[in-house]
């Protein structure tokens, strides 16, 4: 689910054009759903489509799923794109139709795209919708332009999106797994003293604190963390209290804390990944960037399933909640 992209469009190709903006990634297989307010794009969800051996009742049971998600959004207002093959989109697509009509919101167009083409399933006219398709709007069009001017980048799949979260390798990943070595070792020294619990925990707080704070100040200037930077807030972080900090000061969607918690992810090794995960979710879906942070926080729950925050995330992007409700709800996790 993405938040609000501040896009207008002015007629249907130039709808199908952005959907890839919206989403981070050009769809297919799936079918989208974009909400509107008037001609602003507000949002979009996109989910896969049903398999071949899926029933009836699992087809509809799954967008009616979507559908719930998409009516706890303000959009009244709803396009439906469906992206494949004719066999596998039609039904799809008026399925999800319906299901969204069911539940009291407006669908503006329900539109299959495939190969360069799109077709409406609402027009018959053939001067405007003819029947071999209309061609899609060019990679240069004046709407893939805005939108690229906002900063909004469109990947060839979703593969590569989620190879934007995925763990370095080769000569960084050597280099980080002695990284951590020593990160440990240094954790081991802090607290190498005779030490109460309280004593422990503050002197965990005050490093954690700290190493966040540094974090954010290198990145905010344009920075990058070194290995053992990264090591060490990695190590911090999987305190609930360095989390809860951390969380606390994420309070608006930057970029510069995106390309900060991409970088933990990515570099921390396994035992240390949910946290700068649950991080890069949280600051994503607060920037508007939906998918970013699905496949962020699915990198959570691969790497450690049980994760409560990364749970709860998840469990978030599906219901399509606001990014306003997080602050009181991760408190109860």
């Amino acid at each position: 689910m993405s938040a609000d992209c501040t896009l207008v469009i002015r007629n249907p190709a130039e709808l199908v054009a952005v959907v890839p903006f919206v989403m981070g990634y050009h769809p297919n297989d799936c079918v989208a759903m974009i909400g509107l307010a008037g001609a602003r794009v507000e949002f979009a969800a996109c989910h896969d489509l049903p398999p071949p051996d899926w029933t009836e009742e699992d087809a509809d049971e799954a967008a009616g799923a979507v559908a719930d998600a998409v009516a706890r959004q303000e959009s009244r207002l709803v396009a439906v794109i469906g992206y494949g093959s004719s066999a596998r989109v039609t039904p799809a697509v008026l399925r999800s139709a319906q299901a969204v009509r069911t539940r009291g919101l407006e669908v503006l167009d329900a539109i299959r795209v495939s190969d360069g083409r799109w077709w409406s399933y609402f027009c018959s006219d053939k001067s405007c919708c003819p029947a071999a398709g209309t061609p899609c709007l060019p990679g240069d069009s004046v709407i893939a332009a805005e939108a690229t001017f906002r900063g909004q980048v469109a990947l060839p799949s979703r593969k590569e999106l989620t190879a934007q979260v995925a763990a370095v390798s080769g000569a960084r990943r050597a280099e980080m797994t002695r990284a951590t070595e020593r990160a440990r070792r240094r954790f081991t020294d802090l607290l190498a003293g005779d030490l109460t619990a309280e004593q422990y925990g503050r002197l965990v707080r005050q490093n954690g604190k700290a190493a966040v704070r540094a974090a954010e100040k290198c990145y905010r200037s344009g920075g990058a963390l070194s290995p053992d930077e990264i090591a060490w807030l990695g190590v911090l972080l999987v305190d609930r209290s360095v989390e809860d900090y951390a969380l606390d000061r994420a309070v608006g969607g930057n970029e510069w804390r995106i390309r900060l918690w991409t970088d933990v992810l990515r570099q921390v090794e396994p035992a240390y990944v949910a946290p700068p995960a649950c991080l890069l979710g949280l600051t994503a879906w607060r920037a508007g960037k939906g998918a970013l942070a699905r496949v962020a926080v699915d990198r959570a729950l691969a790497e450690e399933p049980r994760h409560r925050l990364a749970g709860m995330l998840h469990s978030v992007l599906g219901f399509g909640l606001p990014p306003h409700l997080m602050p009181a709800a991760r408190r109860r996790r």
